[in-house]
């Protein structure tokens, strides 16, 4: 260091002497000078020491900025909340106490929820404990858009549900219901419904299921993700199974971001029940269970009623009780899936009065004209029976 010093004193009169004539300093001596107090330092055996210790006052500096701006924030948070309850507060004292929030009827009639629960109503037979929760849900909501309407506090319910029952039972049709009702009344931003399985949700390898789920999560964001036998999620057998993962995506979501999104789990009820009990987690953010009981046999010939109506046929008189012995008979076999079932006997009803007409009309007796009354028409021929099912035997599972 005192070997150079000498030359960098010369540079700095000779800068000091341009300062006495009006010449700005050189720049090259600040460098100089910084060059050799890092020269100087390297050959200094605390150097080392010293750079740690100013690193962590650099440090400890930062830290403290940050802590002091979250302090910050905090307090003005606080403030803007104090303020703002102050202001409701002032205006809720402003409003006459018999100033009114409107006609219940009027909410239900304008944002579409009386529609949507008349046609769940007129398109979906029996079911009376589910449309009354249905019922019961819509009128939380809309008595809490009342509430806000006041400026009364409010907060979002748990919107999340678990339908149990046995397959065909309507789960997924309610779910759409309930999705337009939620759509309407302004909890979701589109009331479509998508649905999943575990093959949709979970990979086969490292890596690949927290995409698969993120991918259906987002496919079903404002609207409601219906995930159906949701315990095969869970494979308590196997503690390497993919599937804790998507749960535990799964249960994040719900909790974070339940303004965005409505999970709706659907499954056998003693089979949810266990998987409930394996994910305690999952079972406490479910606000709404709701379980759907088997149709009665009458119950299933207006829902095979409904059906035809819907393409566009109707049934013979004497059709009817033929359809209903086979049901009673039906729903002693294996594999029976209520109105799934049902779809599939008005399925071969179709199959067969085509066949019925078409062999009637290609008859050298008949002129071959057929009527609309013909065509809309199922007869007693054309209904799958008891006596079928009972010469079928075990085969009649597949029906």
């Amino acid at each position: 260091m005192w070997k150079i010093f000498p030359l960098v004193c010369l540079m700095a009169g000779a800068d000091a002497m341009r300062v006495g004539a009006g010449v700005r300093p050189s720049s090259r001596v600040a460098m100089s000078l910084q060059f050799d107090e890092t020269a100087a330092m390297a050959g200094d055996p605390n150097a080392a020491n010293y750079r740690k210790l100013s690193d962590a006052l650099k440090e400890a500096d930062i830290e403290r900025r940050k802590e002091e701006e979250e302090a910050m924030a905090i307090m003005i948070a606080e403030q803007e909340k104090r303020e703002r309850r102050a202001k409701k507060i002032e205006t809720m004292n402003a409003i006459p106490d018999d100033t009114p929030a409107g006609a219940v009827s009027d909410f239900m009639y304008r944002d579409g929820v009386t529609e949507v629960l008349d046609q769940l109503d007129h398109d979906m037979i029996g079911l009376v404990p589910v449309k009354q929760r249905v019922r019961d849900i819509a009128s939380l909501l809309v008595i809490d858009k009342m509430r806000r309407k006041l400026g009364l506090d409010t907060s979002i319910p748990s919107l999340h549900m678990c339908f149990t029952g046995a397959p065909g039972t309507g789960k997924t049709t309610v779910a759409m219901k309930m999705g337009q009702i939620l759509q309407r009344m302004g909890y979701c931003r589109q009331g479509g419904v998508v649905v999943a399985t575990r093959d949709d949700l979970v990979g086969q390898y490292v890596g690949h299921t927290a995409p698969k789920t993120k991918e259906m999560i987002k496919k079903a964001f404002g609207g409601i993700l219906l995930i159906d036998e949701a315990y095969y999620l869970y494979n308590a057998a196997n503690d390497k199974d993919y599937g804790q993962e998507s749960i535990e995506i799964l249960l994040n979501v719900m909790e974070n971001q339940r303004d965005d999104l409505i999970v709706v789990l659907a499954g056998y009820k003693d089979r949810m029940d266990k998987f409930f009990s394996y994910i305690p987690g999952m079972s406490s953010r479910i606000g709404n269970h709701i379980d759907f009981p088997n149709y009665e046999p009458e119950e299933l010939v207006d829902i095979a009623k409904v059906m035809a109506r819907e393409l566009e046929y109707e049934f013979d008189d004497q059709a009817l009780p033929v359809l209903l012995e086979y049901i009673r008979k039906r729903m002693d076999l294996p594999f029976f899936s209520n109105a799934r079932t049902i779809r599939n006997a008005i399925d071969r009803a179709r199959m067969r009065q085509a066949n019925r007409l078409f062999i009637e009309k290609l008859d050298p007796s008949s002129d071959g004209s057929i009527t609309e009354a013909e065509l809309k028409t199922f007869m007693v021929q054309d209904m799958p029976t008891a006596a079928e099912l009972e010469a079928r035997g075990d085969s009649a599972i597949v029906e």
